[in-house]
């Protein structure tokens, strides 16, 4: 690892800014560091030029003194977002070789702040998994390995390779997205940070639909810091998009303080959750008198309507997948089969079957089976009934409490092939979904390492629109914790 690829996006700007090295040795920098570090599978496509024309842009700026925040940043993007002429293909086969002709509103803002692009990330196909395996590339490998063991680890999911390319250092912050916890999980698994802000924070126009009313862009990075940094470039309002919220971008980053006197903070017992190992309950404990020390008041609360989060998430999010997913057909773009002699209905059935995967395909058959006429009340009405309690019970809560407190995951990273039953990787989300459900802002940052030398992730919750207060006591726990770990480099 370069000098330069083990600085933050906050040094990197800094250094750019006061002259002390080039945009362009920082693309050249970590064009080299994708470069090498292909046996992670991290990254779809390389987009060296892409990184190298945004620096020399902001070379040729500074001489001028007009920098914008992002200038010269190059940044990974996952495949989930549409960028002009670069294929985007959500990590299925159905979008084989597709090259949006626009640009997803997220990346638009990330360019306009001067950032280039290394290139497109590895995911799970249609952001449906919570390990990297259901790529149609292959698995993303993490950087990270188990004391004394070679076996290959997941880097979490769907956000995987966003995950994997922060915390191998080549790519110094990255764009996710979060439907039930594909940025935080990720996050926790290799020991870096990442939010999703509240939803409508961040524009979903332009990046590909799998659950509308949850999917959630947000930034993954080395430090709370650089994820402030990044949000703000990221968000804001877009006409273009119907669920997009009619508010003003805060400076984050300007207001981050570690200081949390006078605030509470809440510890739901419901989940404190059977079968949990030991030591992800004492990371929570440790994780609660490090915000104690900065001066935040614990304090219980009750979140009753817990146990039902995650049946919930695995009804609404089928339904609206099976829906959105509807328009690959084969038609318009992307993957078509014709079998011989086949009409319409033929090549519809083939492409799909061709073009989706198993877990793809699971999800589609079990939202179309709980939208179906004979089940729509019973499933699908009753689920939407119990988000609503859901989301009633973080602001009873949060009547008693500024931010809430949990572990991220239920464990850290396991080995590839390791989880194989779908219902044992749905658990992975049990403490991430739940904001997801009531739209609310929620963060992981990393707070030490297991006994086997691998990274967990401690979840901060916030109110609606309280980036801010989540970003505070994430910097209060990361100023504590004093997280340096880092992969040692095998790959």
């Amino acid at each position: 690892m370069s000098e330069i690829t083990g600085k933050t996006i906050a040094e990197l700007r800094d250094g750019i800014r006061g002259g002390h090295f080039s945009a362009r040795e920082v693309a050249e920098a970590y064009n080299a560091a994708v470069a090498a570090a292909r046996l992670l599978n991290a990254y779809t496509v390389e987009t060296p030029e892409d990184a190298l024309a945004a620096a020399d842009a902001a070379d040729k700026a500074r001489g001028s003194g007009e920098l914008a925040s992002l200038a010269g940043i190059p940044l990974g993007i996952k495949d989930l977002f549409a960028t002009k002429g670069v294929n985007t293909t959500a990590g299925s086969k159905i979008l084989k070789d597709f090259k949006p002709p626009y640009e997803s509103t997220v990346t638009a803002n990330l360019r306009k702040a001067g950032a280039g692009m290394l290139g497109k990330l590895n995911m799970d196909e249609f952001a449906m998994g919570s390990s990297n395996e259901t790529s149609t590339y292959g698995p993303v490998i993490s950087p990270w390995r188990r004391q004394g063991s070679n076996v290959g680890l997941t880097p979490g999911g769907s956000s995987g390779g966003s995950a994997a390319a922060v915390a191998a250092s080549i790519a110094p912050g990255v764009t996710g997205t979060d439907t039930g916890g594909s940025i935080r999980q990720p996050a926790s698994f290799v020991g870096i940070s990442g939010i999703k802000p509240t939803y409508g924070r961040c524009s979903r126009w332009g990046i590909v639909s799998f659950a509308s009313s949850l999917d959630q862009a947000g930034p993954m990075a080395k430090s709370v810091r650089d994820c402030a940094i990044l949000l703000e470039a990221m968000a804001g309002f877009d006409p273009k998009d119907p669920t997009s919220l009619a508010a003003p971008v805060p400076k984050w980053e300007a207001g981050l303080s570690s200081d949390l006197r006078g605030k509470r903070v809440g510890i739901p017992k419901e989940y404190r959750i059977d079968g949990v190992p030991g030591e992800i309950d004492a990371h929570w404990e440790q994780g609660i008198e490090w915000l104690k020390d900065a001066g935040a008041t614990p304090v219980e609360i009750s979140l009753p309507h817990t146990k039902y989060a995650l049946p919930t998430y695995y009804i609404i999010a089928p339904a609206e997948a099976s829906s959105n997913l509807a328009r690959y057909d084969g038609v318009r773009y992307g993957l078509r089969e014709v079998p011989e002699g086949g009409n319409l209905d033929a090549m519809y059935a083939a492409t799909r079957a061709e073009g989706f995967g198993a877990e793809v395909k699971r999800r589609i058959m079990i939202g179309t089976y709980v939208l179906s006429a004979g089940f729509y009340d019973a499933y699908f009405t009753k689920a939407q009934k119990v988000r609503a309690l859901i989301k009633q019970d973080f602001r009873k809560a949060f009547e008693r409490c500024d931010i809430i407190l949990t572990p991220t995951a239920p464990s850290a990273a396991f080995g590839i092939g390791e989880t194989t039953d779908p219902l044992a990787m749905y658990l992975n989300d049990v403490f991430a979904v739940p904001a997801s459900l009531a739209g609310l802002p929620a963060m992981s940052v990393p707070g030490g390492l297991d006994g086997q030398g691998l990274p967990l992730g401690l979840h901060l919750i916030g109110n609606e629109l309280d980036e801010q207060g989540v970003l505070n006591a994430g910097l209060a726990i990361e100023e504590r914790a004093g997280f340096t770990a880092r992969p040692e480099r095998w790959w």
